[in-house]
């Protein structure tokens, strides 16, 4: 017999393979977070389409990808690389910032 902590994890699991599965198939898209510089700074995405921002640390202090607007926060060590699912955005602008470097702001325009 099974208990149920077992099926749980196995129920989580499997829901996390799904989800990374579902990431994978999403349209892409590339920031570079590098000590309070944004590369680039202006994403365009498709509108009404489901996206993945893929955030790759290549700086030498942890960064923040933050997003009020979308509700989205990462904190990424030093090297670190992860990324943000965004649902589908209406057609406008969505400001993103390093928190940890504010004067590191940019912007997702989806049209």
């Amino acid at each position: 017999m099974v208990s149920g902590k077992v099926r749980g994890f196995f129920g989580i699991g499997i829901l996390l393979v799904a989800t990374l599965a579902n990431a994978a198939d999403l349209p892409t898209f590339k920031l570079e977070m590098k000590d309070g510089v944004l590369n680039p700074v202006r994403i365009e995405v498709p509108a009404g389409k489901k996206i993945k921002i893929e955030i790759h640390n290549v700086g030498k202090s942890a960064v923040e990808f933050e997003s009020v607007q979308l509700r989205k926060e990462k904190v990424l060590a030093p090297g670190a690389e992860s990324f943000v699912v965004i649902a589908p955005l209406s057609p406008g602008e969505y400001k993103f910032f390093d928190d940890f470097h504010t004067q590191a702001q940019g912007v997702i325009v989806a049209k």
